[in-house]
């Protein structure tokens, strides 16, 4: 076996060569060059990464489509032997140019994933060659989709071999068909890459950006690294940090080439967080000159409950507010009190089909964080988060206010409606739920 081991390193060798500083490989008739796409963190704008990419070209100089050489193999072993090469070239590639403290992406088919790993001889050898050319493991990061888990039982001791490395894994293309959390479950990658169509999705659809957000939050709980691909201008950055992405790859931010970067900060990203700071306190304003009414009409309330008016008398002039949902006034327990009014507008009133849901009842918001805040600090008014309603099940703020009335503490909420023309705002924290 270690023949065969020698023989195959021999025969992968022989197949590359270094031309001007770079290392290129010839493969029936094609050569094969390396090229690196910089994947980057937006607090450190510079890059930590590297995704290394194969292109094959014919002797015309006609570039072909990766996907298709590797199709086009006879035999499962000849691809085992290219993609085997392609690494072997990208590797010594990126050591060649010495950047410290960046990991080298490499991408690596799941069938091919999986025969490695169970090839115990060749993979030491892989290893000790690797770590021979000045790049210690923790520094590689192998990148499979999750075509991966069809591979049964077999891929569950392809992960353990290849963890038992010291290299980390990514899965490519989450968020792209049939994606599920079962499957991060099982293979517990420390880096996920969203496919790069979300951004496209989520920029079209608020919905979908806060399911996006969510995701990511969910990702995060599984212990992995979350990275966005298709990055191509400032929204998507945007989307990303409304996010909470922790790494960034696309056109935008740079392209595939034969050289590494310098270790200096990007002036996309320096000139995205200028634009940032300065929307953050645009969008600041904004809001809080949207909710100054609203904040007017609830201490107003208040005082006329105090006075001893009946809430749907005291809560009028709210409600008299474009973009009010509803008032309704809990207990210092967080117990509802049973009436909960509504504007006087056909259009803005409940969706009958979340009727059970808006019932009072003998609900209890204890947990919630407009009535904690509200408690934690009597007289003054509070704001939430925007978050999904259980009125309707529409997104909202609610403020909310404590305060005493005839020796009890009370505490007055009124939602009002943030809806989906303004779910794009550059400030907007990510939503929870009532």
């Amino acid at each position: 076996m270690n023949q065969d081991v020698e023989r195959t390193m021999q025969a992968l060798y022989a197949a590359i060569q270094e031309q001007d500083g770079r290392w290129v490989a010839q493969h029936q008739g094609l050569r094969i060059s390396s090229q690196f796409q910089p994947i980057y963190s937006l607090p450190h704008r510079s890059p930590v990464g590297y995704e290394a990419l194969a292109r094959f070209a014919l002797p015309t100089g006609e570039v072909l489509d990766p996907a298709r050489v590797f199709a086009r193999g006879a035999s499962e072993d000849e691809q085992l032997q290219l993609d085997r090469l392609c690494r072997l070239l990208h590797v010594h590639n990126f050591v060649t140019q010495a950047v410290p403290n960046c990991w080298l992406f490499l991408n690596i088919h799941p069938e091919v994933f999986v025969r490695a790993a169970r090839e115990a001889p060749m993979l030491a050898r892989a290893v000790n060659t690797v770590e021979q050319l000045g790049l210690p493991m923790h520094r590689l990061v192998f990148e499979v989709t999750e075509e991966i888990m069809s591979q049964g039982a077999l891929f569950e001791e392809a992960v353990e071999r290849a963890r038992a490395t010291g290299c980390l894994l990514a899965l490519d293309d989450f968020g792209a068909g049939h994606s599920n959390f079962d499957r991060v479950w099982r293979m517990k990658p420390e880096i996920v890459k969203l496919d790069k169509s979300l951004p496209r999705r989520a920029l079209a659809s608020p919905r979908i950006a806060r399911i996006m957000a969510q995701m990511v939050a969910l990702l995060h709980e599984c212990g992995a690294l979350v990275l966005q691909e298709g990055i191509e201008g400032r929204d998507d950055m945007q989307l990303a940090l409304d996010a909470d992405v922790d790494l960034l790859q696309g056109f935008g931010l740079g392209r595939p080439a034969p050289d590494l970067l310098e270790p200096q900060a990007n002036p996309t990203i320096d000139g995205f967080w200028d634009l940032i700071e300065d929307r953050q306190m645009l969008g600041r304003e904004r809001d809080d000159e949207r909710l100054q009414p609203f904040r007017h009409a609830v201490l107003g309330a208040m005082a006329r409950l105090q006075a001893g008016e009946r809430l749907d008398q005291a809560c009028q002039g709210f409600l008299a507010i474009k973009g009010a949902q509803l008032c309704f006034l809990l207990d210092e327990h967080g117990h509802d009190l049973g009436m909960r009014v509504h504007p006087d507008v056909q259009q803005d009133r409940p969706d009958l089909r979340f009727a059970p849901l808006d019932a009072s009842g003998d609900a209890r918001w204890s947990r919630r964080p407009y009535f904690r805040r509200a408690m934690a600090s009597v007289g003054e008014l509070q704001v939430t988060r925007p978050y999904l309603s259980l009125h309707g099940a529409r997104m909202c703020v609610t403020l909310s206010l404590a305060f005493w009335q005839d020796a009890r503490l009370r505490v007055l909420c009124a939602d009002v409606d943030w809806g989906e023309s303004d779910e794009r705002g550059l400030d907007r924290p990510r939503p929870g739920a009532r």
